[in-house]
């Protein structure tokens, strides 16, 4: 059985439909990097999937149960966490504060401040640090470790590197290894193709609201995720 299981999944902004008919399987342990362009419903997507965003025509499956209308404080029970694009700590607290502020919204688990300390070792020496006075790369693992904290089952990270300088970026992705040898199960969105095809294990590539090419990592080349990406082609990989 699939970690998540989405069937016929519409999502709308208004008039304006962001997602169309996506159906998707998550598996246990996989890293699925779901890439497109700017406006593709990337996001939307993965706001859905936490329940920040509310669907319509759509079945979600997580864990075997039906969570469609199960809202998104009690989805992160469960065990599904979102790190947003923007990251939206908060501004006034302390990194750690930051961090010991999710296990009141998550689960039991391995997850505690000295296990993010030790996965980010970038936030060691900020510990005390209010979170408005970090860099973007900080305030991003911070995030990261934020949703930890939850010690969720299913982590969807939004945007991971970007605005960030290219050292930064090589911190977290250095990082985010760590966790998938763990076994975390992780969406990733990312823009960066090199880097979304260099961890993923499954690629998922959307345009104008709908999946237009999906198949595993190894087996699909970066000519054919680049011409999904700007609409030249449409397919799956077999």
């Amino acid at each position: 059985m699939s970690l998540l299981s989405v069937e016929s999944l519409d999502s709308r902004h208004g008039l304006l439909q962001a997602v169309r008919e996506v159906s998707l399987e998550i598996e246990a342990g996989e890293t699925l990097a779901l890439v497109g362009a700017n406006g593709a419903g990337k996001t939307t997507l993965l706001r859905t999937l936490a329940g920040a965003h509310r669907p319509s025509g759509v079945r979600i499956t997580f864990a075997g149960r039906d969570v469609t209308r199960i809202p998104a404080h009690q989805r992160v029970k469960l065990g599904i966490a979102l790190v947003p694009e923007g990251r939206r700590l908060f501004p006034d607290l302390t990194v750690e504060e930051n961090l010991r502020v999710a296990t009141a919204a998550g689960r039991s688990g391995r997850w505690t401040v000295d296990e993010v300390l030790e996965t980010f070792p970038l936030l060691r020496p900020l510990r005390q640090r209010r979170a408005a006075t970090l860099s973007g790369g900080e305030q991003h693992a911070a995030a990261i470790g934020r949703a930890l904290m939850t010690n969720p089952k299913l982590l969807l990270l939004d945007e991971v590197s970007l605005g960030l300088a290219p050292a930064v970026v090589e911190d977290v992705y250095r990082s985010l290894a760590l966790l998938i040898e763990a076994g975390t199960t992780i969406v990733l969105v990312e823009q960066d193709l090199t880097r979304a095809l260099g961890v993923a294990t499954r690629v998922v590539c959307m345009l104008e609201g709908r999946l237009v090419l999906e198949g595993g990592a190894g087996e699909l080349s970066r000519e054919q995720v680049t011409s999904a990406y700007f609409g030249l082609a449409r397919g799956a990989a077999t």
